[in-house]
């Protein structure tokens, strides 16, 4: 049995039970301990926080271990992107890190709570002690990824030159970085060289010296922008900067130059036209536009036909008037150029007393005192001694005018004058309802002014831009009609405040499509003889036909238009208008008005209206009327010639022409033949005779012979001279190459006989005992077939000659005697070769 235990060690033993249980109690009392707040940050490109104070828990119960240590940390709060690391237990020390990529831009700083727990009572876990809860605030610092940015694509600006700003507009940038490190623009740059102005840090641009309208008129600039951490904007702005000139007064927005092309009917010369008034107070404007023409024809395009090609214009200013006179016993009002006039002096015209006198018409003369000198270019009056005493016309209007008209116990209307004076082409004015309110507005009689009148500027400029240039001619002339417009501007105090210059421009009117005046008909013909010397004679053109046509461009349709590669199209249009003169001219010798004549129908010339003169080159019909109506006229020309047996052809040569000249058609050529009809008798009498008797007029109808006229068709075409006389030469020609090559056969021939003659010299038979007898009938029969083969050649193309032309046969003939005078002699020596050798023949 174990002994029993002393007294001491029981109490040792009660001792250490009591101290271990005291232990036991005390393991994990403290629970862990961290500071109140932290606060940290954190970079975009990072994921580590930097707290400050560092995160680090403490726990009293260390250094026991397990009860004093932290085993971790826990964040309080919904989607916090962070959590918390222990790094060393034992010293409770740790780490915030973010658990993805943070962005400033969309959350700049967090605030969570968070704990730390230390570690039980044991390995197990138990007993797991936590701390406080403590608030962490983090900060995300910001990383310069972003680049200025201009508010605006680009900027426009105005100034007036001659003046300095302090700011002439701001460019402004941004950026969007969060931080006001990164987001801030600190500063701006021009970067376009040499110009004359600068930009500060907040944007605003100023001018560095005074600008010049004459210089410049509008400068461009390139501006980029720098954020505080010297990031460039990726793109710069560009900045317009347009120099006003100095504000005058004045008209803006006209042309100085408008084209018009004929037949579009009217053109607005002014659609953009506004008055600047430099903002000064205005109470009304006057505005007078003129259109100058008086370089035109009667002083505007109101004749087809220029008064100064035909008349020379010496009266007056020497400028067409167009004057009307109204009668109203005893009042008398004159009218000039459509309008009332009131003349600077009147001769004193005494009352006629009764005389045998008749009542006189007249035209710029008056009933004066007789001088004693006939001189009706008197224009100074001589003082009546006393009235009915020996008085005369005087003082006469010598030139020409261009028309008078009397009507009779009537008034002319003032409406009536206006439209006598109205010209073909002038100003137009039609406003709108809309438009041109308390306009006051006063038209020319002739279209060439306007006077317009207003107190609302604005009205005024809308009406000016309606204003329209109308020319309603069908070949208007084409060059330049002056514009000009002046201006009256009152202020409130009813005194001209404001000057504004006068605007000088013209109106170009542009060359009109030229007509093609196309002339056709027959242009050659035959006619008996005995026609021609009739007394109606040939008429020349029985089928003339005049027209004229316009060449225009037709742009193409649709897409084609913006197509480079489809073309205008060319169109013709047939256009009606009048001719001025028409010339009928002969071709060759002049006229002779003792045996020839071009006559016309005059009674419907007259009728017509047109003139006519005749010359021995031809006639010339002048007058202007349509081309109907000249047609009709040379339709009826007609040609006689009473010596016709004397005549093979006559040609005509026939041009017309519109506006003096302008406009010439075509050269239309007629060729009149004479058919001559020859007597049967006769003809056999001239074919019967030697040519060298034969007269040369007879001649003639020999010529005609050889062709078929035993039943002539009246419209036969006989040939000309011209052609009589190539025939013959051809003919000739022939006959000598013939003769020639006849000549050298002939001759050819007599060289090979000879030859044969001396060969046989050489080979002579030893005929002492021979006798031989040869028939010199047969070779002479030979030789008389060849020659007469030959000759029949000769003769067949000497007949085909003959039905060219008598006189080649003639000539023929002629030369085919001599050759048989040639000939002759030849045959009479081959007969001596060819006689008979009888002396060895008995009889």
């Amino acid at each position: 049995p174990a002994p029993a235990l002393a007294p001491a060690a029981r109490l040792l033993l009660a001792g250490l039970l009591c101290g271990g249980g005291v232990w036991a109690t005390r393991v994990n009392k403290h629970k862990p301990w961290l500071e109140p707040t932290y606060h940290g940050i954190v970079t975009e490109n990072d994921n580590a926080v930097l707290l400050d104070p560092p995160l680090i828990a403490l726990d009293k119960d260390a250094p026991l271990r397990f009860a004093g240590e932290i085993c971790g940390f826990k964040i309080h709060g919904q989607n916090v992107p962070f959590d918390a690391v222990v790094v060393d237990k034992s010293t409770g020390e740790g780490v915030i890190r973010s658990k993805e990529k943070l962005d400033c831009e969309l959350q700049k700083d967090y605030s969570f709570t968070i704990q730390a727990y230390d570690c039980g009572k044991g390995p197990d876990g138990t007993n797991v002690k936590k701390s406080h809860k403590a608030t962490v605030h983090i900060q995300v610092n910001d990383v310069n990824e972003y680049a200025p940015v201009f508010k605006e694509k680009s900027y426009k600006a105005t100034v007036i030159e001659g003046r300095q700003y302090d700011s002439i507009l701001r460019v402004e940038a941004m950026d969007a970085d969060c931080s006001p490190q990164f987001s801030q623009i600190c500063s701006y740059e021009i970067i376009t060289p040499d110009v004359p102005f600068t930009v500060d840090k907040d944007g605003y641009i100023k001018n560095t010296e005074k600008l010049n309208y004459g210089k410049e008129h509008q400068y461009k600039l390139t501006v980029t922008a720098y954020d505080c951490g010297k990031k460039r904007a990726t793109e710069d702005v560009l900045v317009k900067i347009s120099v006003k000139p100095t504000c005058a007064p004045g008209w803006q927005g006209w042309n100085n130059r408008i084209e018009y092309e004929p037949g579009t009917g009217a053109l607005a010369v002014f659609p953009n036209i506004h008055l600047e008034t430099c903002d000064e107070p205005v109470a009304s404007v006057q505005a007078t536009v003129e259109l100058e023409t008086s370089h035109i024809g009667k002083g505007c395009d109101r004749d087809t036909y220029s008064e100064k090609s035909l008349h020379r214009l010496c009266v007056c200013d020497e400028e067409w008037h167009h004057y009307v006179l109204n009668v109203e016993f005893p009042s008398v009002t004159l009218y000039v150029d459509g309008t009332s006039h009131e003349p600077f002096s009147v001769t004193e015209d005494y009352p006629l007393h009764p005389s045998k006198i008749e009542t006189q018409l007249v035209v710029g003369a008056c009933w004066q005192e007789f001088s004693g000198v006939e001189n009706d270019n008197e224009t100074e009056p001589v003082t009546v001694a006393s009235a009915g005493g020996d008085l005369h016309m005087t003082q006469y209007f010598r030139g020409n005018l261009a028309g008078l008209t009397l009507r009779s116990g009537k008034l002319a209307d003032k409406k009536v004058i206006d439209c006598l004076y109205t010209c073909k082409e002038g100003l137009d004015l039609q406003v709108p309802e809309d438009s041109g309110r308390g306009v006051q507005i006063q038209a020319h009689p002739s279209r060439l002014v306007l006077t317009l009148e207003g107190e609302d500027i604005g009205e005024l400029d809308k009406a000016m831009q309606h204003i329209s240039y109308l020319n309603s001619r069908q070949f208007p002339t084409p060059g330049i009609r002056r514009l000009k417009i002046t201006s009256t501007i009152k202020c409130f105090n009813e005194a001209t405040c404001i000057s504004v210059p006068p605007v000088d421009g013209y109106v170009m009117v542009l060359q009109p499509e030229e007509p093609k005046i196309s002339l056709s008909g027959v242009h050659h013909f035959a006619r008996a003889a005995s026609e021609f010397e009739s007394s109606e004679g040939v008429f020349l053109f029985p089928e003339l036909r005049i027209i004229s046509t316009i060449t225009r461009e037709v742009e193409p349709e649709g897409d084609g238009a913006e197509d480079p590669t489809v073309q205008e199209s060319l169109v013709s249009e047939e256009v009606v208008h009048d001719l001025d003169t028409c010339e009928v001219t002969v071709e060759g010798e002049e006229l002779n008005h003792e045996q020839e004549s071009l006559e016309v129908d005059m009674a419907r010339l007259q009728q017509k209206g047109i003139e006519v003169s005749s010359s021995e080159l031809g006639m010339t019909f002048t007058g202007v009327d349509t081309m109907a109506s000249y047609e009709e006229v040379l339709h009826l020309l007609r040609y006689r010639n009473w010596h016709a047996r004397s005549l093979l052809d006559r040609k005509f040569k026939l041009i017309c022409s519109e506006l003096n000249g302008r406009y010439i058609s075509n050269e239309f050529k007629v060729e009149v033949n004479v058919i001559h009809t020859a007597n049967p008798v006769e003809h056999a009498n001239h074919m019967a005779a030697q040519p060298q008797f034969v007269h040369p007029e007879h001649r003639s109808f020999v010529d005609l012979s050889g062709h078929n006229l035993a039943n002539p068709h009246p419209f036969a075409v006989v040939p000309s001279t011209a052609t009589v006389v190539i025939v013959v030469c051809v003919s000739f020609l022939v006959f000598m190459i013939i003769l020639g090559v006849f000549r050298i056969r002939a001759a050819h021939q007599r060289t090979m006989r000879d030859q044969d003659t001396g060969k046989e010299n050489e080979m002579d038979w030893d005929d002492s005992a021979l006798t031989i007898t040869v028939n010199p009938m047969e070779t002479y029969e030979d030789q008389h077939s060849s020659e007469e083969e030959e000759e029949e050649e000769e003769e067949e193309e000497s007949e085909d000659g003959e039905e060219e032309d008598d006189i080649t046969s003639a000539e023929s003939e002629s030369s085919e005697e001599e050759e048989g005078e040639q000939g002759d002699p030849q045959n009479a020596t081959r007969q001596q070769q060819l006689e008979w050798d009888d002396s060895t023949l008995s009889y």
